[in-house]
């Protein structure tokens, strides 16, 4: 069984109804027959927020990849839900919906920085309304900088549209350059790919969670670059409201 993922194509499902498939006593986790919790990957953080079963209210302190499922953690001192049980699940909106602006940011970034520069990314991280990127960059000054912040506003303000789409490996490797990190962090084990599109900037594959329109980014500021390496810069970045 593996859990079906509802954040895969609707990110702004914040509220869901599901079932108990498995449950782990030594780790507190259920597995779910479906989830909108996005469990963490590519630099964004899982997701918290809560379970409700039987008119218990579980608090959900991380959700996370297993062989079996999405898994998720459950505080509290409560008996855990038994399999078969019916629960009714809630995000922590707040904080992924910064994520989700802050996420698509990033990709506003990479495109531009790919675009006008044609540098690849070498890693990345991000909290709410905060994250990094390293780019293979030789250099990189204050006045680039500014033109990339610039940049990054001027996307950001085009209002472009974002599209989600789950391809067949083979469909999604002819398309050029769809891999943007250094390296290519798919496992050949995986059959589909999800991809998702800032239409008229960027095209990546990606499994996280994204706005609908780079409008709801709000603006994007650089507050600090450093060098990390010969031809490896990271630069720090803010999400602030539009």
């Amino acid at each position: 069984m593996q859990t079906k993922l509802l954040y895969q194509t609707d990110s702004y499902l914040a509220n869901f109804h599901a079932r108990v498939e498995m449950v782990d006593d030594a780790t507190r986790g259920v597995i779910l027959d479906q989830t909108a919790f996005y469990p963490g990957g590519g630099g964004q953080p899982a997701d918290i927020g809560s379970l409700t079963a039987g008119g218990i209210v579980f608090p959900v302190t991380r959700a996370q990849k297993t062989p079996q499922g999405i898994a998720h953690l459950l505080g509290g001192e409560n008996a855990l839900p038994s399999v078969g049980v019916e629960v009714e699940g809630w995000l922590d909106w707040e904080r992924r919906y910064q994520l989700m602006r802050t996420h698509t940011a990033m990709h506003i970034l990479c495109g531009v920085i790919f675009r006008d520069f044609g540098a690849l990314v070498t890693g990345g991280d991000m909290e709410p309304l905060k994250g990094r990127m390293d780019f293979e960059f030789e250099t990189l000054q204050k006045e680039l900088i500014q033109v990339i912040e610039e940049a990054v506003n001027k996307e950001i303000q085009m209002k472009r549209d974002l599209r989600v789409a789950i391809l067949p490996r083979a469909e999604a490797f002819q398309i050029p350059d769809l891999i943007r990190t250094k390296i290519n962090l798919l496992p050949e084990g995986i059959t589909e790919v999800r991809v998702v599109e800032i239409q008229g900037l960027d095209l990546q594959a990606d499994g996280g969670t994204h706005v609908r329109n780079t409008a709801e980014v709000g603006s994007m500021r650089i507050t600090d670059y450093k060098s990390k390496g010969k031809i490896n810069k990271r630069i720090y970045v803010d999400v602030l409201p539009g």
